[in-house]
């Protein structure tokens, strides 16, 4: 059995954040059953680089102001890495670090050809002007020209970054290399590369995934009671995907709090209310009710699609369903995995659960670096069959192990990437 040996540092390192410890020890906790050298063991447990700058910004005032930014990459073993870009006043060195982690999972556990990277900002993207952001985003990513890259790293868009981003980014670095490079982010507009369904990715495979565990756990998927918190592009689609295959969504959240009725929602109502008003916020159609109240609702699905550490110990045993998704990265403790494992309530993990966005993304990149483009139909499929197939896998492993999901889909990922980086080495 494969066993990470503690850092021959006696300080804890930069990144050793709660987050990263969070997501290291699920690592751990798959390593027994994964069966890999100490060597891969050792070398998978911390990032391979990472990248911390200032990123200054005239504001819109003429004031000058400095802005940390971050960019981790965490393996580099199978291709590339790939990973979001957030700006979020919680942006910090061992979050990015966490979450390039768990992008490396991700990415080996659909079998794409990358690695996992994240990066970002930390700032309050909502009290910038539209041309702060654009003049953050082109500085940012010329402090990140020798880092990124088709064959380097490409970014995404992640928290407070969309399509526009993802253009200023991509001209940026194009300016700079002389010629177009749209294959250098993913995400961005259709009309200079973006790919046909990438918006809605994630939150459909998220759905995806719901609806295969439903099948083997036997309960079809029209005749369940969902919640979902969480109302933006995760969220906000599949709630419009849990109703369009007939199940009644009985409660959505955005950051402004919850709506709730025991009858189920009509989203499509709630989505054109959010069009016109920004968010949730003054919806009084049904009940209101907090995040943290919709967490505990009687369901049978609960789609947790916000942000981390949403489901603690403190909660954990007090969830009145029968399934969790996990459509956002990280939002289930440790604590709680262990409360809602003793309590038999299976959780399909987000490495799993959220990797549709990352997978058209590939695709996206396909696209460009080919100049061949395909219609929503054929993303679609494709996305159907390997999230299909990621999750066959996955649940062959928890039953062969007789592990939880989150174990399993762990020990499949660590597998993918334990095989190359054992046909590789480690040079010299």
């Amino acid at each position: 059995m494969a066993r990470v040996e503690a850092s021959s540092l006696e300080e804890p390192l930069e990144w050793d954040t709660p987050l990263f410890l969070m997501a290291r020890a699920q690592f751990e906790q798959a390593l027994p059953y994964a069966d890999v050298s100490p060597m891969v063991a050792e070398r998978l447990s911390f990032p391979e680089r990472a990248l911390i700058m200032s990123v200054p910004l005239r504001r819109d005032d003429g004031r000058w102001q400095i802005f940390p930014g971050y960019r981790v990459q965490h393996s580099t073993v199978l291709g590339p890495t790939k990973g979001g870009v957030r700006y979020d006043p919680e942006v910090s060195l061992g979050e990015c670090a966490a979450l390039a982690s768990w992008m490396t999972w991700k990415c080996a556990l659909l079998r794409l050809p990358y690695g996992g990277a994240k990066g970002g900002v930390r700032c309050d993207a909502h009290a910038l002007s539209p041309h702060e952001l654009e003049r953050l985003t082109r500085r940012f990513t010329s402090e990140l020209f020798a880092a990124i890259g088709p064959q380097e790293d490409i970014p995404a868009p992640d928290m407070a970054t969309n399509e526009q981003t993802m253009a200023w980014m991509m001209d940026t670095y194009s300016t700079q290399k002389g010629y177009a490079v749209p294959e250098v982010v993913t995400g961005k507009p259709i009309s200079i590369g973006g790919s046909v369904f990438r918006r809605e990715a994630t939150g459909a495979g998220v759905v995806m995934c719901a609806e295969h565990s439903c099948e083997r756990l036997g309960m079809p998927l029209a005749e369940q009671r969902c919640v979902v918190q969480g109302f933006g592009n995760v969220g906000g689609v599949a709630a419009t995907e849990l109703h369009a295959h007939g199940a009644t969504v009985l409660a959505v959240s955005d950051i402004s709090g919850g709506v709730y009725s025991p009858d189920g929602l009509d989203i499509p109502e709630l989505h054109a209310y959010v069009a016109e008003n920004g968010s949730l916020a003054g919806y009084d159609r049904c009940t209101r009710i907090t995040n943290e109240e919709l967490l505990e609702l009687p369901c049978d699905v609960l789609v947790v699609a916000a942000r981390e550490d949403q489901i603690t110990g403190a909660n954990a045993g007090r969830l009145s369903t029968r399934l969790v998704v996990e459509g956002a990265n990280g939002p289930t403790t440790l604590e709680a995995d262990a409360i809602l494992a003793e309590r038999g309530i299976p959780v399909v993990p987000d490495i799993l659960a959220n990797a549709g966005g990352v997978t058209v993304s590939y695709f996206e990149w396909v696209q460009d670096l080919g100049r061949l483009f395909w219609d929503r139909d054929e993303i679609r499929i494709k996305l159907a069959d390997k999230m299909s197939d990621a999750f066959g896998r996955v649940w062959s492993v928890a039953e062969e192990k007789s592990i939880t999901f989150r174990q399993a889909a762990m020990v499949a990922a660590i597998r993918e990437v334990a095989g190359a980086l054992e046909s590789r080495g480690i040079y010299p």
